[in-house]
């Protein structure tokens, strides 16, 4: 059984892929002062770089759950998200409002994908 981490940090790796399937870790925002709308896209763009690295891409998502530091959000998130995914290939999904780790950090994603 293959085994790969991409990222292997101290603490945790990015992307962790094994028997054809690759974890994200939870992503969040590289700008905590940017807006909601920015923040998400920029969670987006990262989950987009991660997948390619793993040899997926967003059409392969199994699962995804997202976390709201505001469930007000959500409809705003929606909007983004519905311009996201591919139509027809939408993951299984979950979102929650959370406590953030950072205080001016609005949202964190995080996916399964098969690869």
């Amino acid at each position: 059984m293959s085994l790969e981490r991409i990222s292997c940090g101290t603490r945790m790796s990015d992307v962790v892929v094994h028997t054809g399937v690759a974890y994200l870790s939870g992503k969040v925002p590289t700008d905590f002062s940017a807006s909601f709308v920015e923040q998400t896209k920029d969670v987006l763009a990262t989950i987009d770089k991660l997948l390619a690295q793993a040899g997926s891409d967003r059409s392969r998502m199994l699962r995804a759950e997202i976390f709201l530091k505001d469930i007000a959000h959500w409809a705003e998130m929606n909007t983004v998200w519905d311009a996201w995914v591919t139509p027809g290939a939408t993951p299984a999904r979950a979102t929650v409002q959370a406590q953030m780790a950072h205080p001016d950090c609005l949202i964190e994603i995080m996916v399964t994908a098969a690869v």
